[in-house]
């Protein structure tokens, strides 16, 4: 049964409250798929579990690569053989260290600005009323409902602020939520007194004005501060769950977590190794892109170590453990990434250094202005009235925006050029960096498309794709990648040779993507061969990317020193350098030396921003005092970057420093504007001369011109 109410916010509130607690259903497996890239990937995907008897739903995100999958009676091994039997690759993954991209704090937030708007909004209406002349009961009455209205809606919406304060009051400190508690409770607390003592002036209409504005900037603050989610969970997310151990001969499949240095394991095609270990079969091809970034498939032999996250794109091969669980590499690359998360998140915001001054300063200001008034005036009401209107005026509305207002316009500006923010305090850092350090593969350069393409004749494009779609290796997808959009042609018994190509029949009869011995050709590399015609090369060079030269220039002029660090060949990165002009740069270094090299630099007084695409850059990017990744990133590097490019151009890298400093210096601003503020308002409080609804209409005109000032980030060019 639901109960209505007469008082907007008494049924506002419980409802709005319920509304923001409800949990949205969560599906029983989720399983990632990190081969998937187009919406034809998605009906296909949707449509081979759909069909599986036990199946409930299935729903693919293909910016997150993941499907969520309904079901009650199939297991995830079930569900990722079916996948597997479909063209893609899958692995499970644990909901609990994932974030679904549900905000319900932000959820919460909204709610209470809402109700406080509605809320504030009748509350003029009556107090207008008031202001027209009336007087006696009808005034008594309208500060009643006034009353009513005000004091659940305070108390629901306040509650961020309350529970802030009573958090730093128990630990014996103050913060900003502090006066700001003291300031809202003690305007709706007088303004009731007054209420049933029949006086003529209540101050309702500042309690929730005051909460009001305080919530748009506690709100814009939140939005500015969330992440995506921890690229140590992305990590966590590549680890495999279960693995075919050797026993005796015979293969039993066990929990990784069971897994001893010592065991043999084998690793089937397509599977993830789930141990580092030393090969013990005579060769295995795998992708060990997460570890180095280059899409190059390394072949190894017996006796060659294999790491725990590596890809077997050959024939199924055995591992003899050497680490296990969290001795891995995998493990190890992901606590690094946590560590410099944790370590980033310790960065003391602007906003937050102001806010230690002035909490004890306004405290201190209220307190005088109170016991001066009652001493020398000898009137407790007015000496309360005075010390309300001090803390409202001096109330941190417009500090509390200076920060957030400037951060969500640049936030906005900077998304319309083609950049992601994700991190609150990222331009803050990408402010104060003096180094830019860059990966070279996939981030300084990309897989050329013009030779291949000019290659191929549409119809050897067509078969190229519907080999290249059906394979799991990297020189297939980025002989994919170098190809214009068009269609994929027809073939069947499309089978994946490990360790040489791909093939399937046609029209011309048999076609073969794969390395040229293998297709009887005298060249290296790829090349694709169609029936009886001779094979032709695919040469996949790398070109450099767009904006590349333009950006490396334009930072070094704006007195950034420019670096590469990469895991690729000296051969192949010192020539790039020289044509960049740039003299810092390194080569052959693994994830581990990467972040080390950012450490380094770090303790040597510099602040770094990283700039990588890979899985061995992510512990890299997490360390940096600020990171940016390329939309083309594997999913860790983006979500341990600070910002994502989202066009394939690195030009524009410079205005992404020109915006942050910008943003810099009119948040310095707009606290000069709250200090000028300050410095005009609070005498006028402290003379007797501002009712709390006076200093409630002063603290929003500062906020308003906190507002304006943060606009002209949108001038930066």
């Amino acid at each position: 049964m639901t109960t209505l109410s007469a008082c907007p916010a008494c049924a506002a509130a419980p409802l709005a409250e319920s509304m923001a607690q409800r949990e949205i259903a969560k599906a029983d497996v989720i399983l990632s798929l990190p081969t998937i890239h187009c919406a034809a990937c998605i009906g296909t995907v949707e449509r081979s579990l759909r069909t599986m008897p036990g199946v409930e739903d299935a729903r693919v995100n293909l910016s997150l690569k993941r499907v969520s999958v309904r079901t009650r009676t199939l297991t995830d091994a079930a569900l990722v053989a079916r996948l597997r039997d479909a063209g893609y690759e899958a692995h499970p993954m644990d909901s609990a260290v994932l974030d679904n991209g549900n905000d319900p704090e932000g959820q919460r937030l909204l709610v209470k600005l809402a109700v406080a708007g509605f809320a504030m909004m009748n509350v003029m209406l009556f107090s207008v009323a008031i202001w027209s002349g009336a007087a006696d009961s009808t005034r008594d009455l309208f500060h009643l409902i006034s009353a009513a209205i005000s004091l659940p809606a305070v108390l629901f919406c306040g509650q961020p602020f309350f529970a802030s304060a009573w958090s730093a009051l128990r630990v014996r400190r103050l913060n900003m939520d502090v006066p700001i508690s003291l300031a809202i409770l003690l305007a709706a607390g007088m303004s009731f007194y007054e209420v049933l003592n029949g006086g003529l002036h209540s101050y309702f209409d500042a309690a929730l004005s005051l909460t009001f504005f305080l919530l748009v900037g506690r709100y814009l603050d939140h939005r500015s501060r969330r992440t995506a989610r921890s690229a140590a969970r992305d990590l966590a997310a590549l680890e495999v769950h279960s693995a075919q151990k050797l026993v005796q001969g015979s293969t039993q499949t066990v929990p990784v977590s069971d897994l001893r240095v010592g065991d043999v394991v084998m690793i089937p095609t397509g599977v993830r190794v789930p141990v580092d270990g030393t090969l013990i079969s005579l060769e295995a091809t795998t992708d060990r892109a997460f570890l180095t970034g280059e899409t190059a498939a390394i072949r190894s032999i017996m006796g060659n170590p294999v790491q725990a996250g590596e890809i077997n794109l050959g024939a199924p091969f055995k591992v003899q453990a050497t680490a296990v669980g969290a001795d891995t590499t995998l493990r190890r690359v992901a606590a690094m990434v946590e560590m410099a998360e944790n370590s980033r998140n310790s960065y003391t915001a602007l906003a937050d250094r102001a806010a230690a001054i002035y909490a004890p300063a306004v405290h201190l200001l209220a307190l005088l202005a109170f016991l001066g008034w009652a001493v020398l005036g000898g009137d407790l009401r007015q000496a309360l009235n005075v010390a309300v209107a001090v803390l409202i005026i001096t109330c941190p509305c417009a500090l509390g925006l200076a920060v957030p207002a400037v951060s969500t316009a640049a936030i906005a500006r900077l998304y319309a050029k083609g950049f992601l923010v994700k991190s609150g305090t990222a331009l803050e850092r990408l402010a104060e960096v003096d180094m830019a350090m860059f990966d070279k593969t996939g981030t300084l350069t990309v897989p050329a498309s013009k030779a291949v393409r000019d290659l191929l004749t549409p119809a050897q494009q067509a078969v190229v794709r519907a080999l290249a779609q059906s394979s799991t290796h990297p020189v297939s997808r980025a002989v994919l990648a170098a190809l214009p959009a068009g269609e994929a042609a027809t073939l069947s018994n499309i089978v994946e040779v490990p360790g040489r190509g791909v093939q399937g029949l046609g029209l011309d009869g048999l076609a073969q993507l794969g390395d040229g011995g293998w297709l009887g050709a005298d060249f290296d590399g790829p090349g694709l061969r169609i029936g009886c015609a001779p094979a032709i090369a695919l040469p996949l060079s790398e070109n450099l990317r767009g904006g590349a030269q333009a950006a490396i220039d334009g930072l070094r002029t704006m007195g950034l020193r420019p670096g590469i660090i990469s895991g690729d060949r000296a051969a192949v990165v010192t020539p790039l350098a020289d044509a960049l002009g740039v003299a810092d740069h390194q080569a052959g270094i693994t994830a581990t030396a990467k972040h080390d090299r950012l450490q380094a630099l770090a303790d040597g007084g510099h602040r770094v921003m990283m700039v990588g695409d890979g899985l061995n850059d992510a512990a890299a990017l997490a360390a940096a005092h600020a990171s940016v990744a390329p939309s083309s990133a594997l999913d860790a590097a983006r979500n341990a970057a600070d910002i994502v490019i989202l066009n394939d151009s690195l030009a524009d890298l410079p205005l992404l420093i020109r915006v942050a400093r910008a943003t810099t210096r009119l948040s310095k601003q707009n606290f000069a504007i709250a200090v000028l503020y300050n410095c005009i308002a609070v005498p006028v409080a402290l003379a007797g001369l501002a009712t709390p609804l006076l200093a409630a209409i002063a603290m929003s005109v500062s906020s308003l011109t906190v507002l304006a000032n943060a606009m002209r980030i949108r001038r930066v060019r």
